[in-house]
């Protein structure tokens, strides 16, 4: 009976190593099909347009019921709105968000900035 058992132990722990497996490797790979879009191409040009972005949280912004976080790709800086309130500065993330620009008139200058609100 000890035989039995052992042989089922390790048939479990193959297929355990087996999923965990195949689950690293499909998260490694779930940005591989997304378009991702560098930030410093982001511009006034493509508002409304949805993109998805990657890179490292730099800032963190709490709003009502949303939070805003600075994200940087090594091409640029963009804020994201979102629901999300779990991230931290240093997560390496993707976001999809559709592009925004705030227009910000001060004594006949723009000081806009562009963002991303997450859909």
């Amino acid at each position: 009976m000890p035989l039995v058992q052992n042989s089922a132990f390790k048939l479990l722990n193959l297929l355990y190593g087996i999923l965990l497996i195949t689950g690293l490797y499909s998260c490694g790979n779930s940005t591989k099909n997304l378009n991702i879009t560098e930030i410093k191409t982001i511009n006034t040009q493509r508002k409304d347009v949805t993109v998805y972005i990657q890179g490292k949280i730099e800032k963190v912004a709490p709003l009502i019921k949303q939070t805003a976080y600075q994200i940087n790709d090594s091409t640029g800086k963009i804020w994201v709105i979102t629901h999300q309130t779990n991230l931290k500065i240093g997560d390496q993330v993707v976001l999809k968000g559709q592009v925004q620009y705030q227009s910000i008139p001060i004594a006949n200058q723009e000081y806009g900035e562009i963002y991303l609100e997450e859909k």
